[in-house]
């Protein structure tokens, strides 16, 4: 149950400076050789602390999340600058020399989200019908915030957050849940990256492909590397709020115009301006990555992005409470049922098509936690493989925002059986 409290901390510029220091304090001692951290590390990923850090400031009410406008700054023109570079960077070649096995696992991952949100809803509305049943409007709108983590990563979310009108004391309550249940199954995938060889002997699967691609990377990541110029930074920037300003620019003239003329729509969230602004950023990414824009991911686009997806995270983060894992123990097992029937779904399709280990566990994370942590899982197998992770996340961020808007509609519908 949320309430008034009464912050120490109500300045913004303060409150960055603290997120801005937690994330470069997380980022240090990761790198860190230190033995103490290395094995910290090794069972905390930097991630989890990304959103638990800036959580307690809210859980010891240091803060008020609600008084805070970082994270409208964060949503309004970061978002759509991170899905912008981030989606800049898009080989559709690149994504396509991957090979059949590592796209079916990553779309096996979406489709696992998409439908585990509705049928978590619809197997509770069975066996456990208070859960869902007390509020189920509110309920589902807070779930498509979880969706939109799982497909596409924190900027998705975000999203969800704005089009599906998630009350700020759900989205609390949703962020905890997306944040535990998807670290617990992150831990896990870790954990086979030590056992990957049996893993690949129970599949029956082939890794030789993954060693083919470890060296397609490798060559990949050399032939665009570069030191980024001071002018290759104002062109990352110049793009990433060029485009922002086009893309909030056309959501004030398409939202109000559907708004007014097809009023009807507004049940599918299409007259929001946030909506608009988010798809047309995603849209305006993805049609730069067919010009030579896309060379500046050599100069670090995508590395700015996820600059910018961290500061999101921490913003987002703040509205985390981590005392509603016991004040609503529900939700979280509506959260572990749906990561279930993503994560059976998974092993399922692996099984069949005899895919690699690694293309399960790239595949999930891309979805699953986005750029901000398929790059991790994809690097535990070797460093080499890291741009597959960001390859297949940027895929999850393009989709993210679809996939999370029509799993939202599937909730919608489930929750109607109430």
């Amino acid at each position: 149950m949320t309430h008034e409290i009464d912050p120490w901390i109500t300045n913004d510029a303060t409150l960055f400076g603290i997120l801005a220091a937690m994330l470069g304090g997380i980022f240090l001692t990761a790198k860190s050789e230190n033995p103490f951290w290395k094995k910290f590390y090794k069972y905390i990923p930097a991630l989890l602390l990304c959103y638990f850090l800036p959580s307690l400031l809210t859980t010891f009410e240091i803060i008020d999340p609600k008084q805070s406008r970082l994270y409208f700054m964060a949503s309004r023109y970061l978002l759509p600058a991170a899905l912008i570079l981030l989606t800049l960077s898009i080989d559709f070649g690149e994504v396509k020399k991957l090979g059949p096995k590592a796209l079916i696992m990553f779309f096996t991952g979406t489709v696992g989200v998409i439908i585990g949100g509705p049928i978590s809803i619809l197997l509770f509305s069975v066996i456990a019908p208070d859960i869902v049943g007390a509020n189920p409007e509110e309920i589902w709108r807070g779930m498509t915030t979880v969706a939109g983590s799982w497909i596409g990563g924190g900027a998705n979310q975000a999203a969800m957050k704005e089009v599906f009108e998630v009350s700020e004391g759900i989205f609390s309550a949703m962020v905890t849940v997306d944040v535990l249940v998807a670290e617990l199954w992150m831990a896990f995938l870790l954990i086979g990256v030590a056992k990957v060889k049996n893993i690949d002997a129970r599949f029956k699967a082939d890794a030789s492909s993954v060693l083919a691609l470890q060296e397609k990377m490798e060559a990949y990541t050399a032939s665009i590397s570069k030191v980024p110029t001071f002018n290759d930074l104002i062109y990352i920037l110049a793009i990433a709020f060029g485009a922002t300003g086009l893309a909030h620019g056309l959501s004030d003239i398409v939202a109000p115009f559907i708004s007014e003329n097809y009023p009807t729509l507004a049940k599918f969230s299409l007259t929001s301006g946030f909506f608009w602004l988010v798809v047309i950023a995603t849209t305006i990414g993805i049609a730069l990555s067919f010009t030579k824009a896309r060379n500046l991911e050599g100069a670090g686009a995508s590395k700015v992005g996820s600059v910018f997806i961290y500061i999101l995270v921490a913003t987002i983060g703040m509205s985390m409470n981590v005392m509603e894992v016991f004040e609503n123990p529900g939700l979280f097992a509506v959260g572990l049922v749906w990561m279930i029937i993503h994560v059976g779904l998974m092993f399922l399709v692996a099984k069949i098509i005899k895919a690699p280990y690694f293309f399960l566990a790239v595949g999930s994370k891309a979805n699953i936690g986005g750029a901000a942590s398929a790059p991790v899982v994809a690097a535990a197998f070797h460093p080499a493989l890291a741009p597959v992770g960001v390859l297949l996340a940027v895929l999850g961020y393009a989709l993210g925002t679809y996939g999370a808007y029509i799993c939202g509609l599937l909730m919608q519908g489930a929750a109607g059986v109430y």
